[in-house]
This record gives structure tokens, C-alpha cells and sequence, in this order.
């Protein structure tokens, strides 16, 4: 075995799924605990409102954590990879400074990265069946 050969991706359907809940609940209480809003309010609501999103959304996700198993893992993951661009430019776009924007562009990474590290289930499923 190569080095080449180990896939460093690990974040899996159920690790992800586990994951939506407390992120989502952390996005609308981290804004009011941290005070952001400071440079602009939308600093606060465009986290609260994505968290409830953040919960909604997996509660209606084709996944392990999913109650209504309406919605494609794969359509989620997109939302998620929206979001993670979304935040890293809000703070340009909407003119966050400070921790405001700190805030957003920490979160936005670490969720692009963490879509990164995504393992392609999918295709193993698709490949091992063939």
C-alpha cells in the first residue's frame, strides 16, 4: 500500500448527519453569546437564520439523523457547500469587520473544508454494485 493509495477524506453520511444538529443550534446561539452585530446586524441574523435552516434541513434529509426522508443526501450537501461559500463572502459583500467578520470566514472555511473531507459514499456504493 502507497501513500498515494489511503483516501484522507473520512467525514461520512452518518458523521455528517450526527454533525447537522448541534452546528445548527450553535449558529443561533453563538451570535447572541459572542455579540455579533457589532458592524452590521446581519451579522447576527444571517447565522440564526441559517441555524434554523441548518436544522430544518436535516430533519427532512435522506440520512441517518432524518425524521421526513424527503430530501437527497446529495442536495443537501450542495446547501451546505452554498452556505460555506455564502459565509466566507459575506463579510465582503455585507461589510462585516472584527469578529463579525472573523466569525464568518472561520465558519465558512471549516465547512468547505469539512464538504472536502466528505467521503464519496455514493460512488463506492455505485462501484461495488457494477
Amino acid at each position: 500500500m502507497h501513500i498515494t493509495d489511503v483516501d484522507p477524506r473520512f467525514v461520512t453520511k452518518t458523521l455528517h448527519a450526527y454533525l447537522d444538529y448541534p452546528l445548527g443550534v450553535s449558529l443561533i446561539v453563538l451570535p447572541f453569546a459572542l455579540g455579533l452585530g457589532s458592524s452590521n446586524p446581519a451579522a447576527k441574523w444571517l447565522a440564526v437564520i441559517t441555524g434554523v435552516a441548518a436544522i430544518v434541513l436535516p430533519f427532512f434529509t435522506d440520512h441517518p439523523t432524518g425524521v421526513i426522508r424527503i430530501i437527497p443526501f446529495s442536495f443537501h450537501v450542495a446547501v451546505d457547500a452554498i452556505v460555506g461559500v455564502v459565509f466566507v463572502v459575506a463579510p465582503v459583500a455585507l461589510g462585516f469587520t472584527g469578529l463579525d467578520s472573523w466569525y464568518y470566514l472561520a465558519n465558512g472555511s471549516a465547512l468547505l473544508l469539512a464538504l472536502s473531507l466528505q467521503k464519496p459514499e455514493v460512488m463506492q456504493v455505485r462501484m461495488a454494485s457494477a
